[in-house]
């Protein structure tokens, strides 16, 4: 795969997407959970994503249940908990692996483009974040204690 664009994920009611029609634009990939001490980085994700939707800026959360089992429900729950908990608008997908055999491929890809601290490609924990540019290239990775409001800077310069 050469770049994010080569890949296809299903959406929060299980539709297959084509990464591709985000091409040239600039990409936040964020493995979220509903029941997670970062949780509240929903709100921080979001206004992002209002604030900069217009420039070009995408926010894709993956629900994931690999870190302390903190996102268990249903698509519909997660789906239903994001809309009347923090507003959520960005786009939500269907609930993944990020680690492991079964990790998602898009995973697989992010964590080898952008491997964390050490190298170590595995994701720590929730709301690891992924930024990408309009040309589909990973850039930067950032930890689940980086607040999407700290990443502005980052976001405007790929604008």
């Amino acid at each position: 795969m050469a770049s994010v664009y080569d890949f296809s994920v299903k959406d929060i009611h299980g539709k297959e997407q084509k990464l591709d029609q985000y091409k040239n634009k600039v990409m936040l990939i964020v493995n979220v959970a509903s029941e997670c001490g970062f949780t509240p980085q929903y709100k921080g994700l979001e206004a992002l994503y209002e604030k900069m939707h217009s420039r070009g800026l995408e926010v894709l959360g993956f629900p994931c249940n690999q870190f302390g089992a903190q996102e268990p429900g249903t698509e519909k729950e997660i789906e239903s908990f994001c809309e009347l908990n923090y507003g959520v608008t960005f786009p939500l997908f269907s609930k993944i692996d990020v680690n492991g055999d079964d990790a998602a491929p898009l995973y697989k890809y992010l964590k080898k483009e952008k491997p964390g601290l050490l190298g170590t490609e595995a994701i720590k924990w929730n709301f690891t974040k992924f930024l990408v540019d309009r040309k589909g290239k990973v850039v930067e990775r950032y930890g689940s204690n980086v607040e999407p409001q700290a990443i502005v800077a980052d976001v405007e310069e790929l604008l």
